[in-house]
C-alpha cells in the first residue's frame, strides 16, 4: 500500500527506470562491453550508439552527400572566377576610357563633385566613378560638357558566372536568328542639351551676356536619324531599333566595305562623315559595331506622346577579347570622336529648306498613321460598348418578359437577323 501511495503522489518507486541528461534512457553495457569488473548496476556513463556516431555510421551513409558536394564547390568556384574576370575587364576597360570622359567632362561618376585638370593624371576606379550595376552589367555617368547635357556608359559582359545559363544562350544564338548571341559591349548615350540650358543649368553671368548679344540657343540642330552600322550588327540594328527603319541603307565611297551607312538623305551623309569620325571608326575596326544619331524613339511608338523627338547620339563598341594596349587605345580614339561628333552636330546639323521639309514630311506620316490607329482602336472601343450596352438591354427586356413574349421576341429577332443577311448577300451579288 505504501509503495503504490508513494507512486500516486510523486515518490519513487524501486522499478522506475533513470533518464540520463538528454531525455536519453540508461542502458547497461552489454556483456564484454567497457573495461573493469561488471557488478551488474547501472553505470554512471550510459553506453549507447547514440553519442558514437562512428559506430552507428558508415561511409555508403553519405554516397549522396559527396555526389552532390563536388558540384556545389565546382558551381561556386566557377561563380567567382566568372564574377572576377567580369570586373577585371570592366575595369580595365574602365581605366583606359575614364581618363577621355575626365578630359572632356567636368563631372565624371556618381560623386557629383567636379574634377579638377590636375586629379585627371591618377584617376582611381572605385564606386564613385564606376558602379557595377549587377554581375556582368557596370556603369558611369559623366556631365558637365558644352553641347551635351550628360552621358550614360553601360558595359554588359558575359554571364560568365553561370557557365550553364552561358552555354544555353550560345546554344540557342546558334539555331534560331531571333536569339543573338552573347556579346561583350559597351553602349554610350549622349543627350543633347538642344537649346535647353536654362532648362538644365543655372544660367552664370557670362551665359546672360551671351543671350543679349545672340537670340538664338547655341546648342540647337535638325533632327534627323543617321547610322554608320558594322555590317555584322546591321540586321540586327534594323530588327532592335525603329528609328533607323525611316533610314536608306546605301553604301559609301568614304568608308571601308565592311561599313553601310543608314541615312535619311544623301545631303545628311555627306555632312556627317568628316574626315576625324571615318579615321576613329577605322581604327576601332572590329570593335565597332554601329553609331546612331536620332531623334526618333529606339521601340515603335504607338501614341503621339511616345513618338516626341528625343535627341540622342548612340555608339556600341565591342570589349576587346584580349588585354592588348593597342585595342584599347583605338576603343578611347572612338570614344573621344564620338562625344567631339556633338559638337559638329550643332555646327552643321542646319539643311536646306528641301531636306527639312522631307524630314518633316516623314514624321508627319508616322503622326498621322498613329492618329488614324489610335481613332480606329477608338471607333472599336466606342462599337464594343455600344454592343455591350445593347446586350445588357436586350437581357434585361428578356428577364421581364413572361416565356410566350420570350418567344415572339427571339422570334421578331431572328427574323430580322434573316432579312438583314439578305440585303448583304444581294449588295455583295
Amino acid at each position: 500500500m505504501d509503495g503504490l501511495l508513494k507512486g500516486l503522489f510523486g515518490g519513487n518507486t524501486a522499478g522506475a527506470p533513470k533518464k540520463a541528461d538528454g531525455d536519453f534512457p540508461d542502458f547497461s553495457p552489454p556483456s564484454g562491453a567497457g573495461s573493469g569488473p561488471q557488478v551488474g548496476a547501472v553505470s554512471d556513463v550510459p553506453y549507447t550508439k547514440w553519442y558514437r556516431v562512428w559506430e552507428r555510421t558508415s561511409p555508403k551513409d553519405f554516397a549522396q552527400e559527396a555526389f552532390i558536394i563536388p558540384f556545389i564547390i565546382i558551381i561556386a568556384v566557377l561563380h567567382m572566377w566568372g564574377a572576377g574576370k567580369n570586373r577585371r575587364k570592366a575595369k580595365t576597360w574602365a581605366q583606359a576610357n575614364i581618363p577621355v570622359l575626365c578630359d572632356e567632362f567636368a563631372v565624371v561618376g556618381y560623386s557629383g563633385v567636379p574634377r579638377s585638370p590636375s586629379s585627371n593624371e591618377d584617376i582611381k576606379i572605385d564606386g564613385k566613378i564606376f558602379k557595377e550595376k549587377a554581375i556582368n552589367e557596370f556603369t558611369t555617368y559623366a556631365t558637365g560638357r558644352q553641347n551635351i547635357a550628360f552621358v550614360d556608359v553601360t558595359i554588359t559582359m558575359l554571364k560568365r558566372y553561370n557557365p550553364l545559363l552561358l552555354f544555353g544562350e550560345m546554344l540557342l544564338g546558334l539555331f534560331f536568328d531571333a536569339m543573338a548571341p552573347s556579346t561583350e559591349n559597351v553602349e554610350v548615350i549622349a543627350y543633347p542639351f538642344d537649346g535647353k540650358e536654362k532648362d538644365l543649368v543655372p544660367p552664370t553671368p557670362l551665359d546672360l551676356e551671351v543671350d543679349k548679344k545672340s537670340k538664338s540657343a547655341p546648342s540647337t540642330y535638325d533632327g534627323f536619324v543617321f547610322a554608320v552600322v558594322h555590317k555584322n550588327a546591321m540586321r540586327r540594328l534594323r530588327e532592335n531599333r525603329y528609328d533607323v527603319s525611316l533610314t536608306f541603307t546605301k553604301e559609301n565611297a568614304k568608308l571601308p566595305s565592311w561599313l553601310t551607312v543608314m541615312s535619311e538623305s544623301a545631303e545628311i551623309t555627306d555632312l556627317m562623315l568628316a574626315p576625324e569620325l571615318i579615321k576613329a571608326i577605322e581604327e576601332a575596326g572590329d570593335l565597332f559595331d554601329y553609331l546612331v544619331v536620332t531623334d526618333q524613339p529606339m521601340e515603335k511608338p504607338t501614341t503621339i506622346e511616345e513618338a516626341t523627338p528625343r535627341k540622342r547620339t548612340i555608339l556600341s563598341l565591342r570589349v576587346p577579347s584580349s588585354s592588348d594596349a593597342a585595342d584599347y587605345v583605338s576603343s578611347s580614339n572612338m570614344l573621344k570622336a564620338f562625344i567631339r561628333l556633338s559638337d559638329r552636330l550643332v555646327s552643321v546639323a542646319h539643311f536646306r529648306p528641301e531636306v527639312t521639309r522631307k524630314l518633316r514630311n516623314t514624321r508627319e506620316e508616322e503622326t498621322k498613321r498613329m492618329k488614324r490607329a489610335d481613332l480606329e482602336e477608338k471607333a472599336e472601343e466606342r462599337k464594343t460598348n455600344a454592343e455591350k450596352i445593347k446586350k445588357e438591354e436586350r437581357d434585361r427586356l428578356l428577364r421581364n418578359m413572361s416565356a410566350d413574349e420570350q418567344k415572339k421576341f427571339l422570334a421578331k429577332e431572328k427574323e430580322r437577323e434573316q432579312k438583314r443577311e439578305m440585303k448583304r448577300q444581294t449588295r455583295k451579288g
